[in-house]
């Protein structure tokens, strides 16, 4: 199986070595063929932009699509990232590539580096991250798409301990990328059934 990883510096695994990232390390526990296409800083319109050529191209079987937090940041209405990320998934449907939507984790808001701090209202981002979790869901569930959610998952994981696995309220370090593809790994599984 080929899948594409569409997304943010979350997918791209900002600031850890790539035998670390989590993409490497579910596609060496999987079998799977799994290409990264994500881009630190890039916005959900980003990504729609540059589908064809890192999926369409790539000709997956599967596109994991996560992204639209950098929306938030910078103060985008949450209907763009909605509108964007439905786009992705339904274009995905229609050449039969199969859309697996994945929801982000949550900001570790006590740790979030200062110059981003002073960049963004993280407390607004925080709940407007909360409120896209509970529409994808809803979404895939009207439209029959899979999704995986890292946003409860990685908590549940982790436990008390999870702002251990952020480097700066944002991006997962080494340990943090091993829970996602443990995450993704088992929700792969799951979705199989």
């Amino acid at each position: 199986m080929k899948i594409v990883c569409l997304g943010d510096s979350l997918t791209y695994g900002f600031g850890v070595k790539r035998s670390k990232i989590w993409t490497k390390l579910a596609q060496d526990k999987l079998g799977y063929e799994i290409i990264n296409e994500g881009v630190n800083g890039d916005t959900s319109g980003g990504m729609l932009s540059r589908f064809h050529y890192s999926v369409y191209q790539k000709q997956p079987d599967a596109v994991f699509i996560m992204g639209g937090v950098n929306d938030l940041i910078v103060g985008a209405d949450i209907g763009v990232v909605k509108a964007n990320i439905m786009s992705m998934a339904h274009q995905s449907a229609a050449r039969y590539i199969d859309p697996i939507i994945g929801i982000p984790t949550k900001i570790d808001l006590e740790n979030i580096r200062q110059d981003w701090a002073d960049f963004a209202d993280f407390t607004l981002v925080a709940e407007e991250v909360s409120k896209y979790r509970l529409w994808i869901m809803e979404f895939c569930k009207t439209f029959n798409f899979k999704y995986i959610d890292f946003y409860s998952e990685f908590e549940k994981s982790a436990g008390v301990f999870a702002g251990d696995y952020y480097m700066d309220g944002l991006h997962l370090n080494e340990q943090g990328n091993a829970i996602m593809a443990e995450i993704f790994c088992s929700g792969m599984q799951s979705l199989k059934k």
